[in-house]
């Protein structure tokens, strides 16, 4: 893995914790995503129409396309309901800690890629890190309370998502440049989103009171999924991907000294078990 992948992934963690931040500090959770994705939908479609009259790719290559774009509207759709029922040092270490866990574990069956004894031991901290930071617990207690687990089930499938589109972006990357299939991914953000957002009738309280987050999450939105694209054509998934997962950590110290959050001190401590793992992969892995 060049030091070149490594800093793009981090670049990616980082950006991608800001714009999270945004949207669960915003007014309307649909609003707001809803418009971070709009300029980047009307730039990169030149560059959509231009691949697609250009090139022609095997049938594989589109159902990948399809799952890839179904799998990432999804995940703007449900992060949307996530952030109406938890706290972002709550459901954001669920929705990356799920993809930390089986990436890796599917890179290494489906790809061949391997992982060392300490790539497996530093994957095990950030498990045992992610989990302890969203406080996710199986407890009858846990399970009665509402808003807890159903804003866990978000997370989750949040999590799922994150999951299979990566492992389907690994093998587009074959067949279509990262700008390419970065536009085809908005084309469907902007059809699950839409709806929901002319529907709330909340635009402009939602420009008027967060006009300066709107601006910074249209740039670190597609930005920061970009990055992670163009490092995995450098390294190996299997390595990338629980690296990147370093933005739970920049989430996690966001929402303490942002947000004012719970249970800081704990959190702090598991953040630092994450970073553990994280340099255990990237150096040994």
């Amino acid at each position: 893995m060049t030091t070149l992948a490594l800093l793009l992934v981090i670049a990616s963690g980082f950006t991608h914790s800001i714009w999270n931040l945004f949207a669960k500090r915003s007014i309307n959770k649909d609003v707001f995503l809803w418009m971070i994705n709009i300029p980047c939908f009307f730039l990169l479609m030149p560059v959509v129409v231009k691949w697609l009259m250009n090139n022609t790719i095997p049938l594989k290559g589109y159902v990948l396309i399809l799952l890839s774009v179904v799998l990432q509207s999804s995940y703007f759709r449900l992060l949307s309901k996530a952030y109406q029922y938890g706290d972002i040092s709550q459901v954001y270490p669920i929705m990356r800690g799920t993809g930390a866990l089986l990436v890796p574990v599917l890179s290494v069956l489906l790809f061949n890629e391997e992982l060392s004894v300490y790539g497996w031991i530093g994957l095990g901290f950030i498990i045992i890190g992610l989990i302890k930071i969203g406080g996710f617990k199986l407890n009858r207690a846990m399970l009665q309370d509402k808003k807890y687990a159903t804003g866990m089930m978000f997370a989750l499938g949040v999590g799922l998502c994150i999951t299979g589109y990566t492992l389907a972006d690994k093998l587009i990357l074959d067949y279509i440049s990262p700008l390419a299939l970065l536009g085809l991914c908005n084309i469907g953000y902007m059809g699950v989103l839409t709806g929901p957002a002319l529907r709330s009738k909340g635009i402009k309280t939602e420009w008027k009171v967060n006009k300066i987050p709107l601006m910074v999450g249209a740039l670190f939105s597609p930005g920061s999924y970009l990055l992670f694209l163009y490092a995995m054509s450098l390294g190996p998934l299997s390595h990338l991907s629980p690296i990147r997962e370093i933005g739970t950590v920049f989430g996690t110290l966001l929402g303490i000294f942002i947000l004012k959050e719970q249970q800081g001190k704990m959190r702090i401590v598991m953040s630092i078990a994450i970073t553990t793992g994280i340099i255990l992969i990237g150096t040994l892995g």
